[in-house]
């Protein structure tokens, strides 16, 4: 380890000691070595992997792997098989690759579980060929497909409107005796969601698919495999869900409505209204109550279609006989702001209001996201960006580098003095974060 004082990497290897959940004791000879020295065997490597993950600091496990590396310590599969699924939920296609590569090298080829994280990758990376080039390796290595594989692949060719050939891989698995179920369906919507150009026949095939889903077995309601669970990879998350970020919150989601949620989405995107609302009649005639996500979605279509009554109307209906939750004021806000109106702006300040009176405070993702949407106001006072930024600096949260970006650039567009205070705490900032995460990997 004493090569390492002055290996350029050594100055962020101290980092590390602060990401980690797990803390070991220190006795005062080793505590100078334990800056430099995180992590001493492949179990305690894993250990930082797993933390990184839980975190969702994806953009690190290059380093520790690095790290690895120069201290002599060999992984073996299940340290492959968390950086891969890091990879993944981090989205860093060209990571996941990395590490496939250099589990071959060390004689290690990969199972059918690994596949699937890596097609799942691709799909969130929108890389459609890149899936169908790993499905043509895992045939010339003789990898038995299983029925996530499948529904991975339909997913993924998906994320890019490929209808052909997504429909391709219902036939294979028809052929191989698999049924379709929810997440397949969800896939098929989503193909023709993506599928460009949109004409009047997605909107059509949309309600369709979700009419044919209603026939999906019972018995396929999961499919979680062993590997899947101990790595805490929900169904959603594998198969790129619009609901994966959401999973974890009880009494959030009804699985159940999942092909719904997966139109609806489609619907904001699209922002098709008429398609929407006929999918909220067909819920309630399925006899189900809407859940916090379709109400999420349908704020969003309704904003996206610049109905701001509507959105505020199902906004207040539903938080009338429920508690609200955080993520609600966020989609009306956010959605508020779309088209920059005066009124809306007002709007988005006046909920943003409501929401800390009600004793809900931005996190680092929502505030990013908020912040992000007003700072692209190009008129006006910039008052409702400036009050998010503010919001979050009373907590003392700084927001991502893309939004304190916009942020930034927003507010030198206007007449403010270079010494203005703001300016210089915004220029710091962005400074600071440009440093630390613009010349990530993949970033």
């Amino acid at each position: 380890m004493n090569i390492l004082k002055s290996f350029p990497s050594s100055a962020r290897r101290g980092r590390f000691l602060a990401l980690l959940i797990k803390s070991r004791p220190l006795s005062v000879e080793t505590a100078e070595y334990a800056k430099r020295n995180y992590a001493n065997n492949v179990s305690e490597y894993n250990t930082v992997i797993g933390s990184l993950i839980a975190q969702r600091r994806g953009y690190l496990l290059r380093d520790v792997y690095d790290d690895m590396m120069l201290d002599g310590v060999q992984p073996v599969r299940d340290t492959f098989h968390a950086l891969i699924v890091g990879t993944m939920k981090g989205s860093r296609l060209q990571d996941a690759f990395f590490f496939r590569d250099e589990m071959k090298a060390m004689g290690l080829p990969p199972d059918v579980n690994l596949y699937n994280f890596l097609i799942s990758t691709c799909g969130k990376c929108k890389s459609s060929d890149t899936a169908i080039k790993l499905l043509e390796e895992m045939k010339r290595h003789d990898v038995k497909l299983k029925g996530e594989t499948y529904i991975c692949l339909l997913n993924a060719l998906a994320a890019t409107g490929r209808t052909d050939q997504v429909y391709a891989i219902v036939r294979d698995m028809t052929a191989a005796g698999l049924g379709l179920n929810k997440f397949c369906y969800a896939g098929l919507i989503t193909a023709f969601r993506n599928k460009l150009p949109t004409t009047e026949e997605t909107t059509a095939k949309i309600i369709e698919l979700v009419k044919q889903s209603k026939g999906w077995s019972s018995i396929e309601t999961s499919t979680d495999s062993g590997e899947n669970v101990m790595m805490n990879v929900s169904e959603e998350e594998l198969y790129n869900i619009p609901t994966a970020e959401f999973m974890h919150r009880r009494g959030f989601i009804n699985r159940q409505l999942t092909v719904y949620h997966v139109a609806l989405h489609a619907c904001a995107d699209l922002k098709s209204k008429v398609t929407m609302e006929t999918l909220l009649d067909m819920i309630k005639r399925d006899g189900y109550s809407y859940d916090v996500f379709i109400v999420m979605q349908a704020m969003r279509c309704y904003f996206n279609c610049e109905d701001i009554d509507s959105g505020v109307k199902i906004f207040e209906e539903y938080t009338s006989s429920r508690p609200p939750v955080a993520e609600l004021y966020v989609s009306l806000i956010e959605g508020a702001m779309v088209g920059y109106t005066p009124r809306g702006m007002q709007l988005a300040q006046e909920y943003l209001e409501k929401m800390y009176a009600r004793g809900f405070f931005l996190n680092l993702k929502m505030g990013s996201d908020l912040l992000l949407a007003a700072a692209g106001e190009k008129t006006g006072g910039y008052t409702t960006a400036n009050y998010i930024w503010d919001l979050l600096q009373s907590r003392k949260i700084n927001p991502s580098l893309p939004a304190v970006k916009t942020y930034y650039e927003g507010l030198k567009e206007r007449e403010i003095p270079s010494d203005d205070p703001r300016l210089l705490l915004v220029a710091r900032t962005y400074d600071n974060l440009n440093l630390r995460f613009g010349g990530r990997r993949n970033a």
